[in-house]
């Protein structure tokens, strides 16, 4: 039964209620009846008519209510309705006005969510971005603080932490007086804070003493500007000064070293020469051992400056040289033929014995001779006469290398001198008398089998019992790099 069919229904009912009700007045009995019973009668009919209508007419808006409230319900669920289901007469204003209201919030969610994905984008792009900042400080040597307006720390990295004694994660958006236990550093981030000098960098050096050691540091201090053109952050860059320090030292004792072992041959050849100019020599056999020890002198400085120029470009890595295979029994017979005149005014034996295998390293043959030169000429140098100088050649399947070693029965080296050998300049106190030297043979050999070659060198020896120096060239250069 439609709705106008239960309207009209009930209207029909209510006037029929209502007729009755007139005609019962008009009945004798009714006629007998006391007023107030009457109204009661007449109240009671009323009562039947007005239910009789309004009883459909609820009935009717309350199945409207439902449907509209089941549709304002499945809003935003997946059985959501995109049409509003349909609602009596009596009800269509305010369906109206909720669909309205819906369809206003569903737009305003709508935009609140790409809202909410733009932001989450952009939330993992930043993140992403942090992270690989936070990976660029970690990879630098150089210490990171930085802090933001309020001096409290917003990003640092491991080195910092290091230096300053602080856990890393927890220091974030702390005070940097609370984390820096060095005074100094933290009032120079604050005078830079406060000077506001946006883009210009202060640079001092101070000590900060780390583990009970003083360590000096380069400190690099700028300000960062905010959105707003004031000052958003401090950076402040610490930068260890140990290695420049080393380095400076280092290259103020190689000057001074070598003033000093140049100035020892500039004399002697200096003063001969007065004593030739002079005419002190009289005879030709003595002008001839002045000449002899002046040209002596003379190849002892250029060997020194050669020695010193190829050690500078091998440090530099300027060196250029083309590997090649080498024989290296080939370039031991060359330098034991070159120092047999010399072991023979000693009367000393010098051998040279090579392993029945294959003995070819790959590297360059000139600087591989220098090396075994070295090696046999210090070895005579400092073997007393009658004494023996054997050279040894094999191959170490293990490493892939060849292993030449030069053994002799000579003073020996003190234990204490061992671990500096191989320094530039240095040469044994006691054993200056014995030989002439400049001190950077054996430094030149370090650099041409080590640096070079990625090979390795070292030496056993006990105090007046021999020495044994060796070195090893790989077989191969390529594989030596990747080892």
């Amino acid at each position: 039964m439609g709705k106008v069919s239960i309207i009209l229904v009930s209207a029909l009912f209510a006037a029929l209620t209502m007729a009755s009700l007139l005609l019962l007045a008009q009945v004798k009995v009714l006629a007998d009846l006391s007023p107030l019973l009457k109204i009661v009668l007449i109240g009671a009919g009323v009562a039947i008519a007005g239910l009789a209508i309004l009883l459909p007419v609820g009935h009717v808006m309350d199945r409207s209510m439902s449907r509209l409230a089941d549709y304002v319900a499945s809003v935003g669920s997946a059985e959501s309705r995109s049409v509003l289901p349909p609602t009596s007469r009596l009800c269509g204003t305010l369906a109206s006005k909720v669909v309205d209201a819906v369809q206003s919030v569903q737009k305003r969610e709508n935009e609140l969510k790409e809202a909410t994905r733009d932001l989450q984008v952009r939330h993992r792009i930043l993140k992403t971005e942090h992270e690989q900042l936070g990976g660029v400080l970690d990879a630098l040597r150089d210490a990171v603080v930085v802090t933001d307006a309020f001096d409290e720390v917003i990003m640092l990295n491991d080195r910092a932490a290091e230096v300053f004694e602080f856990d890393y994660e927890k220091s974030v958006r702390q005070p940097v007086e609370g984390l820096v236990f060095d005074q100094r550093v933290c009032q120079l981030i604050r005078e830079v804070r406060e000077a506001a000098q946006i883009g210009e960098v202060r640079t001092v050096e101070h000590d900060i003493s780390t583990r009970g050691a003083a360590v000096g540091y380069q400190i690099s201090l700028t300000c960062l500007p905010s959105n707003a053109g004031k000052v958003g952050a401090v950076v402040c860059i610490l930068h260890d000064l140990t290695r420049e320090r080393e380095i400076a030292q280092m290259k103020s004792d190689f000057v001074s070293k070598a003033s000093h072992e140049l100035r020892t041959p500039l004399s002697s050849i200096r003063a001969y020469i007065e004593m030739l100019v002079d005419g002190e020599a009289q005879d030709e056999e003595s002008r001839r051992e002045f000449y002899s020890i002046i040209n002596d002198e003379t190849e002892r400085l250029s060997r020194m400056i050669d020695n010193m120029l190829n050690i500078s470009r091998i440090e530099a890595g300027i060196v250029q040289i083309d590997r090649e295979a080498v024989d290296m029994s080939a370039v031991i017979r060359r330098a034991v033929d070159s120092m047999s005149h010399q072991a023979l005014e000693k009367k000393i034996s010098l051998a040279f014995k090579g392993a029945p295998v294959d003995l070819t390293a790959e590297g360059d043959a000139d600087m591989l001779y220098q090396v075994v030169l070295n090696l046999v000429s210090n070895a005579i140098k400092y073997t007393p006469e009658g004494g023996r100088v054997n050279v040894v050649a094999d191959s170490d399947n293990l490493t892939r290398s060849v292993v030449v070693s030069v053994n002799d029965t000579g003073l020996g080296i003190p234990p204490d001198a061992l671990p500096r050998l191989f320094e530039k300049f240095y040469r044994i106190e006691n054993f200056k008398r014995v030989a002439k030297g400049t001190g950077l043979g054996l430094n030149l050999c370090k650099h041409i089998v080590e640096t070079v070659h990625h090979g390795q060198i070292g030496v056993e020896s006990k105090l007046g019992m021999g020495s044994r120096f060796w070195f090893s060239i790989p077989m191969r250069f390529a594989g030596a790099q990747a080892a």
